[in-house]
């Protein structure tokens, strides 16, 4: 399937990409495409060959992808806020035919777009592998996932059926290509015929969205809490048709401000091995839900006998990419093991509990340690926390929080009261202990909980 071409016919004169700059026709994408395809070939790129890119969101990081599916290649966009020593370890597995960095990415674009013809050979089957998009693994060691474009293709369809993406709506690509959530927003606009603003690396959410006609926007729950407390940012959101929160649970007290602020808010729960999104709201949410929607189209949900999420399906990705090569992860039965814990309802509407490696027993009782965090953010002057096991001779582990708060910092003693009083006494963590600054994984925002494990 040639998809860019095929939108240039059915969208042409619409507007696919937007910068502070220039806009680009889905006419013009299908033409620059092509050139930087072709000057692909040129370098000696063939089909199934791996191309790394380590670089930021830029208009030349979305032509090199789109070029690259365009001729059956495999791109390989790479965390570029990686120490040095990490991305040297990425590109000795990934083993790239070429490595592009920002730098380079942008003279080898511009040159190919100087080039008046454009010939290459386009490649049709939805079967082949067209990207390696790395695992945002709390372990610190992030795996790469293998995609198809059959995986990435009915990832978008799926979420088109449930929050439309069409002409004249604009999705500002405020996560990174090598996120699958960023690489996901191609297809996205592709299938549905919407543009994506690409907005300068510095840009934040509030001069991207006074800059750009958005209407359509992905965050995560600190993001949505800062944009709330933005001046102006609460009107920001509610003029959006969409807000699609995910990456990590949301508290009850941001939900309900969101709500009560009018923002058009989807839940969302997904997964790099899924190709994105699995469950999302039908529609934006309008009261404290703890769910994370339901199941979208040509995705599969189960859970286990021990609560774990099992999921399959047409996005479920090929595999893990290691040194043996190509490393299949399903069960007998076709299922993906997600190592996250849930229930699914009668209705189909997904609730997710936590990790499953997290999970720890204090007293014979299963401790979840998102439950306790979700409900310590939802104590007025908590913004986040994290909570891990901590031995004890008693009761084998209690749990032990770190907690960031804001200026009405509450004492150990109301936190303990509180939610002795929600959860019981085994659930409240036997220590707090306060930061200004979380520790976090190397080149990434995510909490280092390894980290805070070992300091117990």
């Amino acid at each position: 399937m040639e998809l860019v071409a095929q939108a240039a016919q059915k969208f042409s004169d619409q507007p696919a990409l937007i910068t502070a700059e220039r806009r680009w026709s889905f006419a013009d994408l299908d033409a620059d495409t092509a050139r930087v395809a072709a000057a692909f070939e040129t370098h000696g790129i063939k089909p199934s060959d791996i191309v790394a890119l380590v670089a930021p969101n830029s208009v030349a990081l979305v032509l090199a992808l789109m070029a690259l599916v365009r001729m059956g290649a495999i791109a390989a966009p790479v965390n570029h806020r990686f120490p040095a020593s990490h991305i040297d370890g990425v590109l000795a597995r990934l083993n790239p035919v070429i490595t592009l960095d920002a730098a380079k990415l942008e003279t080898f674009i511009d040159d190919a777009l100087a080039q008046a013809d454009a010939s290459f050979s386009a490649a049709t089957e939805m079967e082949r592998a067209v990207s390696i998009i790395h695992t945002s693994a709390s372990s610190g060691n992030p795996k790469a996932a293998m995609h198809s474009f059959a995986n990435h293709y009915y990832s978008a369809m799926g979420s088109a059926q449930n929050l439309p993406f069409r002409p004249g709506d604009c999705w500002l690509l405020s996560l990174p290509l090598y996120h699958v959530g960023g690489y996901s927003m191609l297809f996205k606009s592709l299938l549905g015929g919407g543009a994506l603003a690409v907005p300068s690396p510095d840009t934040s959410f509030a001069e991207s969205l006074a800059s750009f006609p958005v209407t359509h926007l992905s965050l995560v729950p600190t993001q949505l809490y800062r944009m709330l407390r933005t001046d102006g940012g609460p009107e920001q959101l509610r003029s959006l048709k969409a807000l699609l929160l995910g990456g990590s649970a949301i508290s009850a007290p941001l939900l309900r401000e969101a709500i009560r602020e009018q923002v058009p808010l989807y839940l969302t729960y997904g997964s790099t091995e899924m190709s994105t999104q699995v469950t999302t709201s039908s529609a934006p949410v309008t009261s404290a839900q703890s769910d994370s929607g339901v199941v979208l189209q040509y995705r599969e949900v189960a859970i286990s006998a021990d609560g774990e999420i099992l999921v399959k399906g047409e996005c479920l990705f090929m595999g893990y990419l290691d040194d043996g090569g190509l490393r299949t992860t399903r069960d007998s039965e076709g299922w993906f093991h997600t190592g996250d814990m849930g229930e699914l309802s009668a209705e189909g509407r997904l609730k997710v509990l936590g990790r499953k490696d997290s999970m720890f027993i204090s007293g014979g009782e299963n401790i979840h340690p998102e439950e306790i965090e979700k409900t310590l953010t939802s104590i007025e002057g908590i913004e986040e926390a994290v909570v891990v096991p901590a031995p004890d001779a008693e009761y084998g582990m209690r749990p032990v929080a770190w907690i960031k708060a804001g200026n009405n910092t509450p004492s150990d003693a109301v936190i303990t009261a509180s939610l002795s009083k929600t959860l019981g006494k085994l659930k409240t963590p036997v220590a707090f202990h306060r930061v200004q600054e979380w520790q976090t994984l190397p080149g990434s925002a995510k909490i280092d909980r390894k980290w805070y494990r070992n300091q117990v």
